[in-house]
């Protein structure tokens, strides 16, 4: 079995410390479920630390350096991977999304925010905040383009998503938003850069009701989920968890429009927005 891949440490803080982290439990003759079993995580859960794809926190940083005698060193760099443009509750999947092989989602209510338009995330951030002043929407719309920008990449992830109609349906800004935002979608489907289904409304209850879904696959790491709520989201590890997950994407998949019938009819809905069309 091939050892675990050197990383790279000028790519990132993650790669830097979970670089060493792998160097440091070696040379301690400690194997991933020995180091984790003091911190009550799963030998799996150090191999993501190690591979960069989870963040260190700082309880952990405090326990690697008693553990390993490293004095501070796990403690004091992991200052640097505290620091991010996202909130608290999705910077570690952010973190995750932009070395991921590939995504796998479920959006329910709104175009993912890899696939949005200037217009429509600043659309939605202002619902999200209506008291928030124009600087503040406007740095949230800069981050948000900026996490779409692993889309140039012209292979690398693969992005597969499953659109519920109310996507498509729900207009969010206005109808001139909504059909740039639609165009924008199928351009990048038409490029064969992403795969996109649209669930319809004539599906009825499906696998995924309770709410969106994200699933990331890596080179060196087992997948993670994603799951999320108001103001809260939660990276999941656990293997009988993201199969569970990875079960109810491939249901939804099954369920779904064809890639050919979802972009017909996402194209469809744009020209009905872009004509004042009625498309409930």
């Amino acid at each position: 079995m091939a050892g675990p891949k050197d990383l790279d440490p000028s790519s990132s803080p993650r790669a830097f410390l979970g670089s060493e982290l792998r160097h440091a439990r070696e040379a301690a003759g400690l194997s991933q479920e020995e180091l984790g079993g003091p911190l009550f995580v799963s030998g799996s859960f150090i191999g993501q630390l190690e591979a960069g794809t989870r963040r260190m926190m700082h309880e952990y940083a405090v326990q690697f350096d008693r553990i390993l005698d490293t004095k501070d060193f796990f403690e004091r760099n992991c200052a640097a991977l505290a620091k991010s443009k996202y909130p608290d509750h999705f910077a570690e999947a952010a973190e995750a999304e932009a070395i991921a092989t590939a995504i796998r989602q479920y959006a329910q209510l709104l175009i993912p925010g890899l696939l949005q338009t200037k217009a429509y995330a600043e659309a939605v951030f202002r619902a999200y905040k209506p008291l928030a002043q124009d600087a503040e929407i406007d740095e949230d719309v800069t981050n948000r383009l900026d996490r779409a920008r692993l889309l140039d990449n012209p292979t690398t992830p693969l992005l597969w998503s499953v659109l519920d109609e109310a996507v498509l349906r729900r207009v969010v800004g206005s109808p001139a938003v909504m059909a740039e935002a639609l165009r924008h979608v199928a351009a990048l489907i038409r490029r064969h850069r992403i795969i996109v289904q649209v669930l319809p409304f004539g599906a009825g209850a499906h696998a995924a009701m309770d709410g969106p879904l994200k699933i990331m696959e890596f080179e060196d790491a087992p997948p993670l989920s994603f799951v999320e709520a108001p103001d809260m989201g939660k990276l999941l590890d656990d293997p009988a968890t993201v199969s569970r997950h990875t079960l109810l994407f491939n249901l939804l998949q099954a369920t779904a429009l064809s890639p050919q019938d979802s972009l017909a009819l996402i194209e469809s809905v744009a020209h009905d927005y872009e004509h004042g069309e009625e498309h409930a």
